[in-house]
């Protein structure tokens, strides 16, 4: 009969001993029944085959327990108390309390508590403008937010990621997996390098077990078993009168791949912040870049970042295409945005021609040129009173909705004169809207994204664009502190909404600007982060690692098969695993059919004539009256069997 218990203890116990390492008396044939059958039902439902427990006799302890622990996970050990205050308190010195800090942290209970601050911290690093990314936004949400900004900067709000407080869990969880990580690694190491570990003496006690009787030899079925077992990929030797089978290594290897995996992300994020660099360029179509500071808008690199490592490369923007839906509930979305390059690699590297599109980046020597913005760039001449060309050029403007309605300003800083030939300096604030609906149809804002009707606004100052005052200067914005309006006929700021072709003209035959025509600009972003590559590996082998240990069981099999006191063989299966589970019992039930087709089942005897009630044996080593008499000749799959102390 089989028996399989409801529950196993697999954490706590140590391991039953094989029976082959023992110094007592042989198995000579089945054994009695236990003496007390309720007795028995008082013990744990399933003995922990895996560690020793201080009830097992010292004679039976031997070394290689069959209940050796299927996990590398550290014991959690408790400190020793007071005996003579009788308090309990932990009597721990320095070195005591130095040990249990250091368990703790290198617990996974810890572990998760850091990573979930982790992730706590990010979140006021992702909703407040951080002053490594937008030092503009951050100034601005100061000026809005007089009385939060004390208390956001008490706390490194604007800084989070180089903050301390952010700085320390990132610290200690680092460590954490280390501490956690080195010496479950050397056990892991020394079980791959061990045998699976001999049967324990009863193992109708764990929770998949299963008996029948057989004609044929111990040694052949042994002999099967090994076979069985191999072609299911279970690690498998012979230990005295049975053969022990593990299976599951990569269940304790995918829980290893996945916290080595975690260090290897927070490296790579750690090394990327330490030697990032990034930029901004806007460029207009014609225009070029190349990669050197100089050429930069904005940059800004990590604490550790040597400029000398720019990669050198240059390109030039050919053109930008932008097409979008021109009917129905999308009308203006983006349909095609792109822009077309030419680069160079190196100083004298050979020309090639590439297309930037979001998420589709340039890599040149590991430096990546994202394409994150697009608008567009008025062509203007700016002509004196003798009319002579002062200035000719593609002004970007900023847009300020999804239409590409742009605002922006015009400088003329040097070569204009006025009629009496005094050197000055001249101002236009731009407005410019690629699709006009027409005077009298609204507000002047663009009704579409693409240049199909496009209208330029502009209104002209003169005097002093203060760009000599050495203070930095807004490209975009127009001071007029220090500036002069022109006036028209009302005595009004001179101002026109000019058509491609067409001109406005400065008052008392200052000169005049005309609006030529339209070019587009697309801006870039050009960063070289290090560690991307190991980020993205780390996280596939975390999902890997964290896959495989939760869906790959550990678990292990002896087949016991010695001869009866009639003669016939009874051969025994038992599985443990380190959880229980549905499949093991299954499993095993597989394996003793793949076993029985060389074991067969032997035929069963005639019945024995009843004898009267005898008081029971006491135990003896060796194959139980439970597995044999009981059983009989019809192996029960281990997951019909009922629990041990069920009724019979």
């Amino acid at each position: 009969m089989s028996k399989a218990n409801s529950s196993t203890d697999t954490g706590a116990r140590t391991e039953e001993p094989v029976t082959g390492a023992r110094t007592e008396e042989p198995v000579t044939g089945a054994r009695t029944e236990e003496p007390d059958t309720a007795a028995r039902t008082e013990e744990p439902a399933a003995q922990n085959a895996y560690e020793d427990t201080a009830a097992e006799r010292e004679q039976e302890r031997v070394d290689h327990a069959a209940g050796e622990r299927l996990s590398t996970a550290p014991r959690e050990e408790r400190p020793e108390t007071g005996s003579e205050s009788g308090t309990g308190v932990p009597a721990m010195g320095m070195v005591g309390w130095i040990r249990w800090f250091w368990r703790q942290l290198t617990s996974m209970r810890v572990a998760l508590i850091l990573l979930f601050l982790l992730s706590l911290g990010a979140i006021p690093g992702s909703l407040i403008p951080q002053t490594s990314v937008d030092d503009l936004k951050v100034q601005n949400f100061k000026d809005q937010h007089t009385t939060l900004t004390p208390i956001y900067e008490k706390f490194q709000l604007f800084d989070v990621y180089s903050s301390v407080w952010f700085s320390a869990i990132y610290i200690l969880l680092f460590v954490s997996l280390i501490g956690c990580i080195v010496p479950r690694t050397g056990q892991f190491v020394g079980q791959l390098r061990s045998r699976p570990p001999g049967a324990p003496k009863r193992l109708n006690r764990l929770p998949a077990y299963t008996t029948w009787r057989t004609e044929a030899e111990p040694e052949a079925v042994r002999e099967a078993a090994l076979g069985v077992l191999g072609k299911r990929r279970f690690r498998a030797h012979a230990v005295g009168d049975a053969v022990a089978a593990e299976k599951g290594y990569l269940r304790e290897a995918g829980n290893l791949i996945f916290h080595i995996a975690l260090i290897v992300m927070l490296v790579a994020f750690a090394a990327g912040q330490l030697f990032k660099s990034e930029g901004g360029k806007l460029v207009v179509e014609g225009d070029g870049f190349a990669n050197t500071l100089t050429q930069y808008d904005d940059f800004k690199s990590g604490s550790l970042y040597d400029s000398d490592s720019l990669a050198p490369f240059s390109f030039v923007l050919d053109d930008f295409v932008g097409t979008y839906e021109e009917s129905g509930p999308q009308r203006g979305t983006p349909r095609t945005f792109e822009a077309r390059v030419k680069y160079t690699e190196g100083a004298d590297g050979p020309e090639r021609k590439s297309v930037i599109r979001v998420n589709e980046p340039l890599v040149v020597d590991g430096t990546k040129v994202y394409l994150i913005a697009h608008g567009y760039a008025p062509v203007v001449t700016v002509r004196d009173g003798k009319g002579k060309v002062v200035s000719r050029n593609s002004v970007p403007l900023l847009p300020i909705d999804n239409n590409i309605t742009s605002t922006g300003a015009i400088k003329v800083m040097d070569g204009y004169r006025d009629k009496n030939g005094v050197k000055t300096q001249l101002g236009f604030k731009a407005f410019f809207v690629p699709t006009f609906a027409g005077h009298g149809k609204g507000q002047m804002f663009s009704q579409f994204p693409g240049a199909e009707f496009p209208v330029l606004a502009l209104s002209a100052y003169r005097g002093s664009l203060g760009v000599d005052s050495g203070l930095p200067q807004n490209v975009y914005q127009l001071d007029t502190s220090k500036m002069k309006e022109f006036k028209d006929e009302d005595g009004e700021l001179l101002k026109k909404m000019l058509r491609p072709g067409e001109k406005l003209d400065l008052a008392d035959g200052e000169g005049s600007i005309t609006f030529d025509g339209i070019e587009e600009w697309a801006s870039f972003q050009i960063s070289q982060q290090p560690g991307n590559g190991w980020a993205l590996g780390g996280a596939i082998a975390a999902i890997a690692g964290l896959a495989g240990s939760l869906f790959i069981q550990r678990r292990r099999v002896w087949v016991r098969a010695v001869r009866g006191a009639d003669g016939v063989t009874v051969v025994e299966m038992a599985g443990l695993g380190r959880s229980e589970s549905a499949r093991l019992p299954e499993e095993l039930g597989d394996l003793a059919a793949a076993l029985i087709t060389t074991a067969p089942v032997a035929p069963e005897k005639p019945d024995a004539p009843e004898k009267p009630d005898v008081p029971e044996k006491p135990d003896a080593p060796g194959p139980s009256d439970d597995a044999t008499n009981e059983a009989g000749s019809r192996p029960v799959h281990p997951a019909d069997a009922p629990a041990e102390g069920a009724e019979k």
